[in-house]
Order: C-alpha cells, then sequence, then structure tokens
C-alpha cells in the first residue's frame, strides 16, 4: 500500500508538470492521496497475507479507505466484487470466503453484526493463488455501504479452509437475511475451525 501511495502521488505531480494546471479532486484540496494503517489493535486481525484487490486501490487490507479520488464513494456504489489473493493455498484443497461487517449499524452499538456480504464455498486454492474467488456463491457481493454518521466500519475477509466432502448451506432463516447473521454458529455447525487467513480494511459513509 505505500508503494502504492507513492505511485499514486507520483503519478499526480507527473500530470500535473504535464499539463501546467491543477485540477484538484472535488472532496480533497489536492491531488495527493494518503493511505493510512490501521490502529495496532485492528491491524492485528490481518493474518496469514490475505490480499483483498479493489481496482485503483490495490490491497487495501489493514487499511482505512481514504476519501480521495471518490474511493469511499466509489467502493460504496460503483465496484463490485474484490479480487481475493492467498499466495499460499493449497491446489488440491477448497476454501470458504466470508466478508462480514461486525459494526452494523455501529461499532458502538452492533446489533446486527456480522452482517453478510459475501459467502462464497468451494473455492478451489489454485485460483486463489491467482486472485480469482470462484465457487459456489451462497451470499452475492453486496458492497460495503456504512450508514450516514456511523463512523467506521471494519469489513473483515475471512478464509476457511473446507472439510473434504462437506456440504455447506444456508438455513432458510439466514437466506433471507443478511444482519444479525450467527457467524460463529455457522462456522462451527460446518467445523470450518479458525480462519487459515484473514484481513480487513476500515471506511465510513463517503460524505462524513
Amino acid at each position: 500500500m505505500k508503494l502504492l501511495g507513492a505511485v499514486l502521488l507520483a503519478a499526480s505531480l507527473l500530470g500535473t508538470a504535464s499539463s501546467g494546471e491543477q485540477h484538484p479532486w472535488p472532496d480533497e484540496p489536492s491531488q495527493t492521496c494518503f493511505f493510512q494503517m490501521l490502529s495496532s489493535v485492528d491491524s492485528e486481525f490481518c493474518r496469514g497475507d490475505l490480499e483483498i484487490i479493489y481496482p485503483e486501490l490495490g490491497d487495501v487490507g489493514c487499511t482505512y479507505i481514504p476519501k480521495c479520488h471518490r474511493y469511499r464513494q466509489r467502493i460504496s456504489r460503483e465496484w463490485g466484487s474484490p479480487r481475493v489473493r492467498y499466495p499460499w493455498a493449497e491446489k488440491s484443497k477448497k476454501y470458504v470466503l466470508l466478508l462480514v461487517d461486525p459494526d452494523a449499524p455501529s461499532r458502538a452499538n452492533p446489533r446486527n453484526r456480522f452482517w453478510r456480504h459475501w459467502l462464497v464455498t468451494d473455492v478451489p486454492g489454485a485460483d486463489l493463488r491467482n486472485g480469482d474467488v470462484k465457487g459456489h456463491v451462497l451470499t452475492e457481493y453486496v458492497r460495503p455501504t456504512p450508514p450516514p454518521r456511523s463512523g467506521y466500519h471494519r469489513y473483515q475477509l475471512r478464509l476457511y479452509e473446507q472439510p473434504a466432502h462437506a456440504d455447506i448451506a444456508l438455513s432458510p432463516e439466514e437466506r433471507v437475511s443478511l444482519g444479525a447473521w450467527a457467524m460463529e454458529s455457522f462456522v462451527e455447525q460446518f467445523r470450518l475451525g479458525s480462519p487459515v487467513a484473514s484481513t480487513q480494511f476500515l471506511t465510513k459513509y463517503y460524505e462524513d
């Protein structure tokens, strides 16, 4: 991410030099974009070199999504599912991928915690090595959309090794509701154990 920030800054300076004019982005006084790493407490969740990759941003694991260049708005309103790469995935195994928001509707009052934003099973390890998520989609990707004035939300990506021959499914009740999901019970029911890797990014309502 530090390299990406440097590249973006260099590109903006070159663009300014070549045109002779400055064109600030609407929500920032300059084209400089700073990427802030998570606090030590939140960064502890990032384990195992799991990458979550969005257009223009690259791997956003363990960072705050910056407001500049409309990035918060675009991740909430425009971009589709990210690429997910796990270089240590075993080619012969399959994996379960979860993306959840434990801070719904806010971190101070997470009564709808573990809002399910994405759930894919039977993801081949060979595809994960290349950054592709192909498998059985139980919950289609839902963009991160924190409510106004709810502060920063953590969006947690968890990768589990799928037990051999496991038939994983959501109950009828789970299928009709994304919020207040009993994620721990789901993990226990299908004996997924602890994640082999996990990461998260933080973002908030794009106009806050």
